[in-house]
Protein backbone atom coordinates (compact mmCIF):
# COMPACT_ATOMS: atom_id res chain seq x y z
CA UNK A 1 0.00 0.00 0.00
CA UNK A 2 2.92 2.40 0.72
CA UNK A 3 4.45 1.51 -2.23
CA UNK A 4 1.73 2.06 -4.64
CA UNK A 5 1.00 5.48 -2.63
CA UNK A 6 4.59 6.54 -3.72
CA UNK A 7 4.33 5.44 -7.37
CA UNK A 8 1.38 7.21 -8.00
CA UNK A 9 3.33 10.49 -8.78
CA UNK A 10 5.76 9.00 -10.51
CA UNK A 11 3.84 7.28 -13.12
CA UNK A 12 1.27 10.03 -13.41
CA UNK A 13 4.10 12.02 -15.67
CA UNK A 14 4.29 9.09 -18.07
CA UNK A 15 2.11 9.02 -20.66
CA UNK A 16 -1.16 6.83 -19.81
CA UNK A 17 -0.86 3.42 -21.44
CA UNK A 18 3.20 3.50 -20.38
CA UNK A 19 2.10 4.20 -16.43
CA UNK A 20 -0.40 1.52 -16.60
CA UNK A 21 2.33 -0.90 -18.16
CA UNK A 22 4.48 -0.02 -15.30
CA UNK A 23 1.85 -0.18 -12.70
CA UNK A 24 0.88 -3.79 -13.61
CA UNK A 25 4.77 -5.03 -13.53
CA UNK A 26 5.50 -3.15 -10.35
CA UNK A 27 2.16 -4.92 -8.41
CA UNK A 28 4.00 -7.93 -10.00
CA UNK A 29 6.91 -8.36 -8.17
CA UNK A 30 6.02 -6.21 -5.60
CA UNK A 31 6.45 -7.97 -2.04
CA UNK A 32 3.22 -9.79 -0.92
CA UNK A 33 1.44 -7.88 1.53
CA UNK A 34 -1.03 -8.71 4.19
CA UNK A 35 -4.34 -7.48 3.34
CA UNK A 36 -5.94 -4.63 5.51
CA UNK A 37 -9.01 -6.62 6.90
CA UNK A 38 -12.55 -5.50 6.24
CA UNK A 39 -15.36 -4.41 8.46
CA UNK A 40 -17.03 -7.45 9.25
CA UNK A 41 -20.19 -4.60 8.74
CA UNK A 42 -19.92 -4.35 5.43
CA UNK A 43 -19.67 -7.40 4.08
CA UNK A 44 -22.59 -8.41 1.10
CA UNK A 45 -24.07 -11.75 0.20
CA UNK A 46 -25.17 -11.77 -3.15
CA UNK A 47 -24.76 -13.86 -6.21
CA UNK A 48 -24.65 -16.95 -3.81
CA UNK A 49 -21.42 -15.49 -3.07
CA UNK A 50 -20.03 -13.66 0.44
CA UNK A 51 -17.90 -10.48 -0.69
CA UNK A 52 -15.88 -9.40 2.21
CA UNK A 53 -16.78 -5.66 1.50
CA UNK A 54 -18.83 -4.09 -1.77
CA UNK A 55 -15.98 -2.46 -3.25
CA UNK A 56 -14.46 -4.53 -6.25
CA UNK A 57 -11.70 -3.50 -8.93
CA UNK A 58 -13.59 -3.16 -12.65
CA UNK A 59 -12.29 -5.03 -15.71
CA UNK A 60 -10.22 -3.21 -17.68
CA UNK A 61 -7.32 -2.61 -15.35
CA UNK A 62 -5.68 -6.25 -15.28
CA UNK A 63 -6.99 -7.28 -18.20
CA UNK A 64 -4.67 -10.59 -18.84
CA UNK A 65 -5.45 -11.90 -14.73
CA UNK A 66 -1.69 -10.81 -14.45
CA UNK A 67 -2.43 -9.35 -10.75
CA UNK A 68 -5.73 -10.26 -9.67
CA UNK A 69 -4.04 -11.50 -5.75
CA UNK A 70 -1.89 -8.10 -5.62
CA UNK A 71 -5.08 -6.06 -6.36
CA UNK A 72 -7.32 -8.25 -3.76
CA UNK A 73 -4.55 -7.39 -1.04
CA UNK A 74 -4.67 -3.94 -1.30
CA UNK A 75 -8.00 -4.17 -0.01
CA UNK A 76 -10.51 -4.68 -2.26
CA UNK A 77 -13.82 -6.97 -2.43
CA UNK A 78 -13.29 -8.56 -5.31
CA UNK A 79 -11.59 -8.20 -8.47
CA UNK A 80 -12.86 -8.79 -12.14
CA UNK A 81 -10.14 -8.96 -14.61
CA UNK A 82 -10.26 -8.97 -18.76
CA UNK A 83 -12.46 -7.91 -21.03
CA UNK A 84 -10.87 -11.81 -22.51
CA UNK A 85 -11.74 -12.67 -26.13
CA UNK A 86 -11.32 -16.21 -27.50
CA UNK A 87 -7.76 -15.21 -29.73
CA UNK A 88 -5.44 -12.94 -28.80
CA UNK A 89 -5.50 -9.13 -30.28
CA UNK A 90 -3.68 -6.34 -30.21
CA UNK A 91 -6.57 -3.83 -29.80
CA UNK A 92 -6.62 -0.84 -31.67
CA UNK A 93 -3.79 1.36 -32.79
CA UNK A 94 -1.74 3.47 -30.48
CA UNK A 95 -2.50 6.28 -28.84
CA UNK A 96 -5.62 5.39 -27.72
CA UNK A 97 -5.68 6.15 -23.82
CA UNK A 98 -5.93 9.75 -22.87
CA UNK A 99 -6.14 11.23 -19.47
CA UNK A 100 -8.49 14.95 -18.56
CA UNK A 101 -6.93 15.11 -15.59
CA UNK A 102 -8.83 18.23 -14.68
CA UNK A 103 -12.18 16.17 -14.66
CA UNK A 104 -10.54 13.21 -13.31
CA UNK A 105 -11.14 11.46 -16.42
CA UNK A 106 -9.75 9.22 -19.35
CA UNK A 107 -11.01 8.47 -23.15
CA UNK A 108 -10.24 4.84 -23.87
CA UNK A 109 -10.22 3.31 -27.38
CA UNK A 110 -8.21 0.38 -26.16
CA UNK A 111 -10.25 -1.98 -28.30
CA UNK A 112 -10.09 -5.89 -26.05
CA UNK A 113 -6.26 -6.25 -26.33
CA UNK A 114 -5.56 -8.81 -24.37
CA UNK A 115 -3.68 -12.39 -24.75
CA UNK A 116 -6.53 -14.35 -25.34
CA UNK A 117 -8.41 -16.49 -23.34
CA UNK A 118 -6.30 -19.54 -22.73
CA UNK A 119 -3.00 -17.35 -21.55
CA UNK A 120 -5.74 -15.51 -18.99
CA UNK A 121 -7.19 -18.99 -17.67
CA UNK A 122 -3.70 -20.39 -17.12
CA UNK A 123 -2.65 -16.87 -15.29
CA UNK A 124 -6.12 -17.69 -12.90
CA UNK A 125 -4.64 -21.45 -12.59
CA UNK A 126 -1.40 -20.33 -11.15
CA UNK A 127 -2.72 -17.47 -8.82
CA UNK A 128 -2.66 -18.59 -5.59
CA UNK A 129 -4.40 -15.73 -3.89
CA UNK A 130 -7.95 -16.67 -2.52
CA UNK A 131 -10.18 -14.05 -3.04
CA UNK A 132 -13.64 -13.33 -5.48
CA UNK A 133 -12.45 -12.78 -9.24
CA UNK A 134 -14.93 -12.25 -11.78
CA UNK A 135 -14.04 -12.40 -15.31
CA UNK A 136 -15.05 -10.17 -17.71
CA UNK A 137 -15.58 -12.02 -21.42
CA UNK A 138 -15.90 -10.96 -25.16
CA UNK A 139 -15.77 -11.07 -28.71
CA UNK A 140 -12.78 -10.65 -30.96
CA UNK A 141 -13.02 -7.56 -33.35
CA UNK A 142 -13.21 -9.81 -36.34
CA UNK A 143 -16.32 -12.17 -35.62
CA UNK A 144 -19.44 -10.96 -37.68
CA UNK A 145 -21.61 -9.53 -35.28
CA UNK A 146 -23.93 -12.42 -36.01
CA UNK A 147 -21.89 -15.03 -34.93
CA UNK A 148 -20.36 -12.95 -31.59
CA UNK A 149 -22.41 -15.78 -28.93
CA UNK A 150 -19.63 -18.20 -30.51
CA UNK A 151 -16.66 -15.98 -29.20
CA UNK A 152 -18.66 -15.65 -25.99
CA UNK A 153 -19.34 -19.63 -25.54
CA UNK A 154 -15.93 -20.15 -26.09
CA UNK A 155 -14.77 -17.82 -23.42
CA UNK A 156 -17.38 -19.05 -20.86
CA UNK A 157 -16.55 -22.51 -20.92
CA UNK A 158 -13.00 -22.12 -20.94
CA UNK A 159 -13.02 -19.69 -17.80
CA UNK A 160 -15.84 -21.06 -16.06
CA UNK A 161 -14.11 -23.67 -13.81
CA UNK A 162 -12.05 -21.01 -12.32
CA UNK A 163 -14.00 -17.76 -12.26
CA UNK A 164 -16.89 -16.85 -9.62
CA UNK A 165 -19.05 -14.76 -11.58
CA UNK A 166 -18.80 -14.21 -15.21
CA UNK A 167 -19.23 -10.37 -16.71
CA UNK A 168 -20.70 -10.45 -20.26
CA UNK A 169 -19.27 -7.07 -21.80
CA UNK A 170 -21.82 -6.04 -24.61
CA UNK A 171 -21.91 -2.37 -24.01
CA UNK A 172 -17.74 -1.15 -25.15
CA UNK A 173 -18.01 1.35 -27.69
CA UNK A 174 -14.41 0.59 -28.83
CA UNK A 175 -15.42 -2.43 -30.87
CA UNK A 176 -17.61 -2.02 -33.83
CA UNK A 177 -21.45 -3.00 -33.60
CA UNK A 178 -20.75 -4.75 -30.29
CA UNK A 179 -23.63 -2.59 -28.48
CA UNK A 180 -26.18 -4.01 -30.83
CA UNK A 181 -25.63 -6.90 -28.55
CA UNK A 182 -27.68 -4.42 -26.28
CA UNK A 183 -30.93 -4.80 -28.21
CA UNK A 184 -33.79 -7.55 -27.93
CA UNK A 185 -32.74 -9.96 -30.65
CA UNK A 186 -29.06 -9.55 -29.85
CA UNK A 187 -29.65 -10.31 -26.82
CA UNK A 188 -31.84 -13.06 -26.76
CA UNK A 189 -29.65 -15.19 -28.97
CA UNK A 190 -26.43 -14.44 -27.02
CA UNK A 191 -27.97 -15.08 -23.54
CA UNK A 192 -29.63 -17.95 -25.06
CA UNK A 193 -26.71 -19.83 -25.64
CA UNK A 194 -24.67 -18.73 -22.79
CA UNK A 195 -27.42 -20.03 -20.45
CA UNK A 196 -27.61 -23.45 -22.77
CA UNK A 197 -23.79 -23.30 -22.40
CA UNK A 198 -24.28 -22.58 -18.28
CA UNK A 199 -26.42 -25.49 -17.92
CA UNK A 200 -23.95 -27.86 -19.86
CA UNK A 201 -20.76 -26.84 -17.55
CA UNK A 202 -22.79 -26.40 -14.08
CA UNK A 203 -23.95 -29.99 -14.55
CA UNK A 204 -20.36 -31.03 -15.16
CA UNK A 205 -18.38 -29.46 -12.44
CA UNK A 206 -21.25 -29.40 -9.50
CA UNK A 207 -21.30 -25.78 -9.62
CA UNK A 208 -23.65 -22.32 -10.76
CA UNK A 209 -21.43 -19.96 -11.87
CA UNK A 210 -23.42 -16.43 -12.03
CA UNK A 211 -24.00 -14.69 -15.40
CA UNK A 212 -24.16 -10.60 -15.76
CA UNK A 213 -24.48 -8.44 -18.35
CA UNK A 214 -22.22 -5.28 -18.81
CA UNK A 215 -24.65 -2.02 -20.08
CA UNK A 216 -23.57 1.22 -21.52
CA UNK A 217 -24.57 4.38 -20.09
CA UNK A 218 -25.87 6.05 -23.02
CA UNK A 219 -28.97 3.71 -23.10
CA UNK A 220 -32.55 5.92 -22.82
CA UNK A 221 -35.13 5.62 -20.56
CA UNK A 222 -37.04 3.78 -23.09
CA UNK A 223 -34.09 1.16 -24.41
CA UNK A 224 -33.51 0.77 -20.02
CA UNK A 225 -37.26 -0.23 -19.79
CA UNK A 226 -37.06 -2.70 -22.83
CA UNK A 227 -33.92 -4.05 -21.34
CA UNK A 228 -35.69 -4.93 -18.19
CA UNK A 229 -38.14 -6.63 -19.54
CA UNK A 230 -35.95 -8.86 -21.38
CA UNK A 231 -33.54 -9.51 -17.94
CA UNK A 232 -37.02 -10.74 -16.13
CA UNK A 233 -37.76 -13.14 -19.07
CA UNK A 234 -33.73 -14.03 -19.47
CA UNK A 235 -31.97 -16.43 -16.78
CA UNK A 236 -29.58 -13.40 -16.11
CA UNK A 237 -28.23 -13.49 -12.60
CA UNK A 238 -27.34 -9.50 -12.87
CA UNK A 239 -26.14 -6.03 -14.36
CA UNK A 240 -22.96 -3.82 -14.27
CA UNK A 241 -23.87 -0.63 -14.83
CA UNK A 242 -22.49 1.02 -16.62
CA UNK A 243 -19.35 0.51 -19.32
CA UNK A 244 -18.16 3.83 -20.58
CA UNK A 245 -19.81 6.28 -22.69
CA UNK A 246 -19.55 8.54 -25.70
CA UNK A 247 -21.18 11.57 -24.75
CA UNK A 248 -18.95 14.24 -24.55
CA UNK A 249 -20.97 16.82 -23.28
CA UNK A 250 -19.41 17.19 -19.98
CA UNK A 251 -16.03 17.47 -21.46
CA UNK A 252 -16.40 20.12 -23.93
CA UNK A 253 -13.22 21.86 -23.67
CA UNK A 254 -11.37 19.42 -22.84
CA UNK A 255 -8.12 19.12 -25.71
CA UNK A 256 -9.00 15.26 -26.00
CA UNK A 257 -12.70 15.69 -25.95
CA UNK A 258 -12.68 14.95 -29.83
CA UNK A 259 -10.67 11.85 -29.37
CA UNK A 260 -12.69 8.87 -30.51
CA UNK A 261 -13.60 6.00 -27.51
CA UNK A 262 -15.41 5.84 -24.23
CA UNK A 263 -15.54 8.23 -21.68
CA UNK A 264 -15.10 7.51 -18.13
CA UNK A 265 -13.99 9.21 -14.78
CA UNK A 266 -15.89 11.69 -12.66
CA UNK A 267 -18.47 12.67 -15.45
CA UNK A 268 -19.28 9.52 -16.46
CA UNK A 269 -21.01 9.46 -12.35
CA UNK A 270 -24.26 11.26 -13.21
CA UNK A 271 -25.02 9.02 -16.13
CA UNK A 272 -24.05 5.77 -14.36
CA UNK A 273 -26.55 6.33 -11.43
CA UNK A 274 -29.10 7.29 -13.87
CA UNK A 275 -29.30 3.93 -15.06
CA UNK A 276 -28.45 1.96 -12.07
CA UNK A 277 -31.27 4.09 -9.94
CA UNK A 278 -33.79 3.26 -13.52
CA UNK A 279 -32.40 -0.40 -13.37
CA UNK A 280 -33.94 -0.59 -9.25
CA UNK A 281 -37.20 0.91 -10.09
CA UNK A 282 -37.96 -1.64 -13.10
CA UNK A 283 -36.15 -4.67 -11.66
CA UNK A 284 -37.52 -4.54 -8.24
CA UNK A 285 -35.15 -4.63 -4.91
CA UNK A 286 -33.70 -7.88 -5.04
CA UNK A 287 -32.21 -8.01 -8.73
CA UNK A 288 -28.28 -8.05 -8.08
CA UNK A 289 -26.90 -5.03 -9.39
CA UNK A 290 -23.25 -3.68 -9.60
CA UNK A 291 -22.79 -0.16 -10.06
CA UNK A 292 -19.46 1.56 -11.75
CA UNK A 293 -18.90 4.48 -13.12
CA UNK A 294 -17.38 7.84 -12.14
CA UNK A 295 -16.43 7.02 -8.40
CA UNK A 296 -13.91 9.14 -7.87
CA UNK A 297 -14.86 10.28 -4.26
CA UNK A 298 -16.23 8.35 -1.00
CA UNK A 299 -19.80 10.78 -1.65
CA UNK A 300 -19.61 9.27 -5.00
CA UNK A 301 -19.55 5.62 -3.48
CA UNK A 302 -22.13 6.25 -1.24
CA UNK A 303 -24.04 8.12 -4.18
CA UNK A 304 -24.17 4.62 -6.43
CA UNK A 305 -25.19 2.42 -3.44
CA UNK A 306 -28.21 4.85 -2.31
CA UNK A 307 -29.24 4.58 -6.50
CA UNK A 308 -29.72 0.99 -5.88
CA UNK A 309 -26.27 -0.96 -6.14
CA UNK A 310 -25.67 -3.85 -4.26
CA UNK A 311 -21.67 -3.62 -4.94
CA UNK A 312 -19.12 -0.90 -6.58
CA UNK A 313 -16.33 -1.06 -8.66
CA UNK A 314 -13.70 1.37 -9.02
CA UNK A 315 -11.18 2.15 -12.25
CA UNK A 316 -10.54 5.58 -13.20
CA UNK A 317 -10.47 7.05 -10.05
CA UNK A 318 -8.36 4.46 -8.74
CA UNK A 319 -5.71 5.00 -11.35
CA UNK A 320 -5.70 9.25 -10.31
CA UNK A 321 -6.09 8.50 -6.82
CA UNK A 322 -4.63 5.02 -6.17
CA UNK A 323 -4.92 3.07 -2.85
CA UNK A 324 -5.96 6.22 -1.28
CA UNK A 325 -9.47 6.52 -2.99
CA UNK A 326 -10.11 2.78 -1.13
CA UNK A 327 -8.97 3.89 2.25
CA UNK A 328 -11.09 6.94 1.78
CA UNK A 329 -14.38 4.65 0.71
CA UNK A 330 -13.84 1.92 2.59
CA UNK A 331 -13.92 4.60 5.87
CA UNK A 332 -16.92 6.35 4.47
CA UNK A 333 -18.66 3.12 4.40
CA UNK A 334 -17.42 1.84 7.84
CA UNK A 335 -18.57 4.86 9.66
Amino acid sequence: MRLAKVAGPVLRRLPAETAHRAAINGLKIAPPAQAPSSDPRLAVEILGLKFPNPLGLAAGFDKNAEVPGAMLRLGFGFVEVGTVTPRPQPGNPKPRLFRIPQRCALINRMGFNNKGVDHLAAQLIRSRYTGIRGVSIGKNFDTPIENAHDDYVTCLRKVYALADYVAVNISSPNTVRLRELQGSGGLERLLGALIEERRVLQERYGRRVPLLIKIAPDLTSEQICALARDLRALEVDGVIATNTSTDRSAILNAPAAAEAGGLSGAPLHAMSVRVIAQLRAELGPSFPLIGVGGIVSAEHARETLRAGANLIQIYTGFTYRGPVLLEEIMQALSA
